[in-house]
């Protein structure tokens, strides 16, 4: 399974059509490339705030309430490009109401046969709670991606070893995660998310970003990282688990996933963290005690 991973230059369309025309062309080059699985960015819809006047553009719960009016749009037009490419698309993620004026992150995922599966968002940043109208998802889950199996873990959720662990419990041997991050720290901590979960549940992770400014978005203003895909670092694979990695205007990383070498790879594993997961849970070591120093004799 050859899978694409995009570092998305930020732009600022005037119109629905013209957001979709640049899909259509980023989403062509990577099946191009020989991709059959496609991962967009975190926050991807609220580039279509610029489509809106400036008060607007400036105002994440004003350009938050603008943008549903193309959600259905954005769901027939990642679908129809899966569907024509041939592509498995995983479109970011779209702040999303479900109904009560409180947004989720939400990343959907389109399959060539007009499928579609979607992931909320599990843990809040900080910004995102400071915007006091964002809400964390509740549900968690994994899907069939071709002969695989796939999750989701948006940016954030990439940080937490718990969830991921229970979507690999539940199958998963890829882990997409779109992302979006301001700063070299930020970039740094979903690196070493990825890095982590690739290493713990001996798995591949798919990593997207964003990049460029966007001086007219409070959200979007500045953007930092490279895409990557990742996998455990161990025999026959990369010693520093990278795959594929976009470096400079690079757009598309790709890397090529053979899940039977991962799985025969266990045989000859140096270290086995995912086998070796439930000895964190025997009871002698649940919880630290608290050890008194002993009198030095």
């Amino acid at each position: 399974m050859r899978v694409a991973v995009a570092k998305y230059r930020i732009g600022a369309p005037r119109d629905f059509a013209e957001f979709a025309d640049k899909q259509a062309q980023w989403l062509a080059e990577a099946r191009a490339g020989g991709a059959q699985v496609a991962v967009l960015p975190e926050y991807l819809s609220l580039e279509l705030g610029a489509t809106f006047g400036a008060a607007t553009q400036g105002d994440l719960h004003a350009s938050l309430v603008a943008t549903q009016a193309y959600h259905g749009a954005w769901l027939e037009l990642f679908g129809l490009l899966a569907r024509e490419l041939r592509l498995h698309v995983v479109a970011g993620s779209f702040l999303f109401d479900p109904g009560h004026g409180r947004y989720r992150n939400r990343s959907y995922a389109f399959a060539p046969d007009g499928g579609r599966v979607w992931q909320d968002k599990l843990q809040l940043t900080g910004f995102e709670k400071r915007a006091g109208v964002i809400e964390a998802g509740n549900e968690l889950s994994a899907f069939a991606l071709g002969a695989a199996r796939a999750g989701i873990a948006i940016c954030y959720d990439i940080e937490f070893p718990l969830p991921v662990r229970a979507q690999c419990e539940a199958g998963a041997r890829l882990l997409l995660a779109p992302s979006c991050t301001d700063t070299d720290a930020g970039a740094t901590r979903v690196r070493v998310g990825c890095l982590a979960r690739a290493l713990e549940n001996r798995c591949f992770v798919a990593q997207a970003v964003t990049a460029g400014d966007a001086a007219w978005s409070p959200a979007l203003d500045v953007n930092t990282g490279e895409a990557a895909v990742y996998a455990p670092m161990d025999v026959g694979l990369p010693a520093d688990g990278v795959l594929a990695q976009t470096r400079g205007g690079q757009r598309w990383a790709y890397a090529d996933l053979d899940f039977a070498a991962l799985e025969a790879s266990r045989a000859q594993a140096q270290v086995a963290n995912d086998r070796d997961w439930p000895g964190q849970h025997a009871p002698a070591i649940a919880r630290a005690r608290l050890q008194g120093w002993e009198p030095r004799g």
